[in-house]
C-alpha cells in the first residue's frame, strides 16, 4: 500500500469487508471506512496495518479498532498507540474477548493514563529494586502483587501498577518506597496483633484505628528508617498536603511517644470515637483489608506453631544431655524475653533449655521471628515439644503439587513456568503465553543400556579415543614473543619489513598451548508422538553412545526431553541435570523415554536457554535432536509454529547460546535453513546411522 497517495472510501472499504470478513459478519463498515478514508496516507496506511494484525486475533477486535482508530490516533502519542492495540491483545491473551474489547473502548481513558505515564513510576519496572528494598528490612521476606488498592496481607505488600501522583518518574519512584515502608512497619511494628479478635462489623472503629496508627507509624519510621520519613515530608509538600486538621494535633504526641504500641492505638479509638473524624492523608493512601489479613494470619499461626513445637522436639533429639539416662520430659524449654529496638519484632526472645541458651538454627531462628511479628511474644505453650503424630503433616510442610496431578484435573497455572509466545502474524508476544513444567523421566530398568552398549561395543571404544584425544588437543599458536621454534610466515614477513626501512617486529616464535575446554552443552530430545518405534529407539541409542563418550571428554552436559499438547501443557522431561553424575539411573531414564504428544518448540528452546544462561562456560551449545517441523494441536501448526522457534532460536543467540538441530526429517531442507540458518543443521537420511551421526557431529561442533 502507497503511504503518499490515501486510498478512496471505495477502496478502504473493500479492503475493510476482506479484513473483517464482512461477507460472513455482516458488520458495517460505511462508518469506519468514511473515518480512515479523510485520514492522510501515512496514518491511513498505519491504522489499516494495524487493524490486519488486530484481525488475525479476533475479527471483532479488529472491526472495533476500525471504529475507534481514527479518533484514537488524533488522540494518542504514535508509541502509546501502539502499547494501547497491544495491551488490548494481551488482555485478550489472558482474559478473553470482553476485557479486551473494553480496553479499546475506554481509548480515552487510556490517553489519559498515558499521559500520567510519562511522569509516573510503573511497578513492573522498579520491581526488582523495591523487592531487593524489602529483603533489606528486618522481619518476614515480603513479595510485592499488583491490585488497585494498597494494602499488605502480611504476606505480600499489593500496590497499584502505576503512581503518577507526583511531577517526575523519580518522585513517583520514591512514592514506591515510602509506600512500601509504611505497609511493611504495619507488619513490624504489630498494626494487626490487636485486631485479630475485631471483624469488619466495626468499620467505623476500624476506620478511626487506622488513621491513628498511621501516625503512630510514620513516628516510628522517623525513628527507623529518616532517610524515607524526610522523602514522605518531601512528597507531603509537593502535593500540598494540608496540616493535620487541629482537633487531631492534641494526639500526636501520644501516638508518636515511643512506648505507644497498637494496643494503646486501638484503646485511644475506642475512646474518640464518634469523636474525631478519620484524617486520610493523601501522600500515602494506605488501606486496612482486614479480611485479607485474618485469613493470612490465622493460617501462618497455626503452622508456625505446629512448625515451631516440632523442631523444638528435633532440638531435645540433637542437643547433647547432661546425663546420658536424662529423658525426654524431663528437660524444659523456657523463655527470656528483652527489649531490642533493633531486632524486627522489638523484642528479643531468647530460648533457653533447662535455663541454658539454645542455639536455634536459621530455619526456627526465622520461625521465631515471624511468630513474634504476629504474636508479640511466643506463648507458653509454643515452648512444649510436639509428640510424634500430634500435628497434622500438611501443617508441618509447604504442598507442592504433582505435575501430572494438576494435568489431571482442570488447568492450572500454579508452579508453571510461563513463557511469552511470538505471534508472526501480530508481530508481537503473546504475554506469557506457555505454561511450562519440568516433569520427571520414570526410569526403566531394563536390558536397554546392556543391548545398546553390546550392540555398539566396537563404536563406544572409537569414540571414546575420539573424544579423549580432543580433551588433550592442543594448538599452535603464531606470532608469539615467546616460544619453542620459529614462525616462519612470520619471519618471512618481517624480514621483508626490514628491507623496506620498518623496524622487524619481536613476534617470531610459536608457542603450542594446552586447549582448555570449558563447555555446557543441552541436548534437547523430541518426545512427540511421531517419534514411535525406530526413531524412539535411534534417539535413546544415540544419547546412551553420547553420554558414554562424553564421560571420556569432561564436558559438562544435561538432557532433557520436550514435548506439548497446546500452550496449557508444555512439558520438559529432566533426564541429566548438569550436576548429575552420569549412572545406572540416568541410563534408565534415557531407556524409559516414550513418545508424548506434538512437537512445539519454542517453549523449550527458550526454558533450556534460561538454563544455559546461568550455567558458568565459555561456550554454551542447544542441541536440538528431532524428526520433524514444529507441530501442536492448536494454532502452533504451520507458520506459526516455525516463526515462533525462529524467534525463539534468535533470542537464544542474543543470550550468547549456539543452537544446532540434528533431524532425520527429509522435508528439513524446506525450513531448517530460515530457522537455524544454513550451517546450524544436520539432515541424517537413514535413522540407523544417527547414533554415529550424532556423536561425529558433536565432536565437530566442540573442536
Amino acid at each position: 500500500m502507497s503511504t503518499t497517495t490515501p486510498l478512496s472510501l471505495p477502496e478502504v472499504q473493500s479492503r475493510l469487508d476482506e479484513l473483517l470478513e464482512v461477507e460472513f459478519s455482516f458488520r458495517d463498515t460505511a462508518a469506519p471506512a468514511k473515518a480512515i478514508a479523510a485520514l492522510p496516507a501515512p496514518q491511513q496506511a498505519q491504522l489499516i496495518n494495524w487493524i490486519e494484525r488486530i484481525a488475525s486475533t479476533h475479527v471483532e477486535l479488529g472491526y472495533q479498532v476500525a471504529c475507534k482508530g481514527a479518533e484514537a490516533q488524533a488522540l494518542i502519542e504514535p508509541d502509546n498507540f501502539e502499547a494501547w492495540l497491544f495491551h488490548s491483545m494481551d488482555r485478550y491473551d489472558a482474559e478473553g474477548l470482553r476485557p479486551a474489547l473494553l480496553i479499546i473502548e475506554q481509548y480515552r481513558e487510556f490517553a489519559e493514563q498515558q499521559q500520567a505515564r510519562l511522569r509516573g513510576a510503573l511497578l513492573q519496572e522498579h520491581e526488582g529494586v523495591l523487592s531487593h528494598f524489602l529483603q533489606g528490612l528486618s522481619g518476614r521476606p515480603l513479595k510485592l502483587a499488583v491490585a488497585e488498592t494498597i494494602y499488605t496481607d502480611t504476606e505480600t505488600l499489593f500496590l497499584p501498577p502505576l503512581l503518577s501522583l507526583l511531577p517526575t518518574p523519580e518522585q513517583n519512584f520514591h512514592h514506591y518506597k515510602v509506600t512500601c515502608a509504611l505497609l511493611w512497619a504495619q507488619i513490624r511494628f504489630g498494626s494487626f496483633r490487636p485486631l485479630l479478635p475485631l471483624t469488619s462489623t466495626e468499620p467505623a472503629l476500624l476506620q478511626l484505628y487506622h488513621a491513628m496508627e498511621m501516625l503512630r507509624l510514620e513516628a516510628r519510621l522517623q525513628r527507623a528508617l529518616p532517610g524515607l520519613y524526610r522523602a514522605l515530608e518531601q512528597i507531603r509538600q509537593t502535593l500540598h498536603e494540608p496540616e493535620l486538621p487541629a482537633e487531631w494535633r492534641q494526639f500526636l504526641a501520644p501516638l508518636s511517644a515511643t512506648e505507644t504500641e497498637a494496643e494503646d492505638v486501638l484503646r485511644l479509638a475506642r475512646q474518640q470515637l464518634g469523636r474525631l473524624t478519620p484524617y486520610p492523608p493523601a501522600s500515602h493512601p494506605v488501606t486496612l483489608a482486614l479480611d485479607a489479613v485474618q485469613g493470612c494470619m490465622i493460617t501462618r499461626i497455626e503452622k508456625e506453631r505446629a512448625r515451631f513445637k516440632v523442631a523444638l522436639n528435633t532440638l531435645l533429639d540433637e542437643l547433647p544431655r547432661n546425663d546420658p539416662a536424662e529423658q525426654h520430659g524431663e528437660r524444659q524449654f523456657s523463655k527470656r524475653p528483652q527489649q531490642d529496638p533493633t531486632a524486627a519484632e522489638g523484642l528479643q526472645v531468647e530460648i533457653l533449655l533447662d535455663d541454658m541458651p539454645v542455639p536455634l538454627p536459621d530455619s526456627v531462628q526465622a520461625l521465631r521471628r515471624s511468630i513474634l511479628l504476629d504474636l508479640g511474644d511466643i506463648p507458653d505453650d509454643y515452648l512444649q515439644p510436639a509428640g510424634p503424630g500430634e500435628y497434622d503433616p500438611a501443617l508441618l510442610h509447604d504442598q507442592t503439587r504433582d505435575a501430572e496431578d494438576v494435568w489431571r484435573g482442570s488447568y492450572h497455572e500454579e508452579g508453571a513456568y510461563l513463557y511469552d509466545e511470538w505471534d508472526f502474524q501480530r508481530r508481537h508476544y503473546r504475554k506469557q503465553w506457555c505454561a511450562v513444567r519440568e516433569r520427571e523421566i520414570t526410569p526403566r530398568y531394563d536390558d536397554f543400556s546392556e543391548r545398546t552398549l553390546e550392540k555398539y561395543h566396537g563404536l563406544i571404544k572409537q569414540l571414546r579415543k575420539t573424544f579423549e584425544a580432543m580433551r588433550h588437543e592442543n594448538r599452535l599458536l603464531k606470532r608469539q614473543p615467546e616460544g619453542d621454534d620459529v614462525d616462519i610466515d612470520a619471519l618471512v614477513e618481517a624480514l621483508s619489513d626490514a628491507h623496506l626501512g620498518f623496524e622487524m617486529t619481536d613476534r617470531l616464535l610459536t608457542k603450542m598451548q594446552r586447549n582448555e575446554r570449558n563447555i555446557a552443552v543441552i541436548f534437547m530430545v523430541d518426545m512427540s508422538g511421531s517419534t514411535k518405534g525406530w526413531i524412539n529407539d535411534a534417539e535413546r541409542e544415540s544419547l546412551l553412545l553420547l553420554c558414554e563418550a562424553l564421560e571420556s571428554l569432561g564436558d559438562r552436559y544435561a538432557i532433557y526431553g520436550f514435548s506439548g499438547m497446546t500452550r496449557k501443557r508444555c512439558e520438559l522431561f529432566h533426564i541429566k541435570h548438569f550436576e548429575e553424575p552420569y549412572s545406572e539411573l540416568i541410563r534408565a531414564r534415557i531407556s524409559g523415554i516414550e513418545p508424548q504428544d506434538y512437537t512445539r518448540m519454542g517453549f523449550a528452546i527458550r526454558h533450556l536457554t534460561r538454563v544455559l544462561q546461568t550455567t558458568e562456560a565459555k561456550t554454551r551449545l542447544l542441541i536440538t535432536l528431532s524428526d520433524g517441523k514444529p507441530d501442536d494441536y492448536d494454532s502452533y501448526r504451520g507458520q506459526y509454529g516455525i516463526e515462533d522457534t525462529r524467534r525463539a532460536l534468535i533470542e537464544a543467540r542474543r543470550g550468547g547460546i549456539h543452537p544446532y538441530c540434528i533431524t532425520i526429517d527429509e522435508a528439513a531442507r524446506d525450513y531448517l535453513p530460515h530457522l537455524y540458518g544454513p550451517a546450524a543443521y544436520s539432515v541424517v537420511d537413514d535413522v540407523r546411522s544417527l547414533p554415529l551421526k550424532v556423536s561425529d557431529i558433536y565432536r565437530r561442533l566442540t573442536r
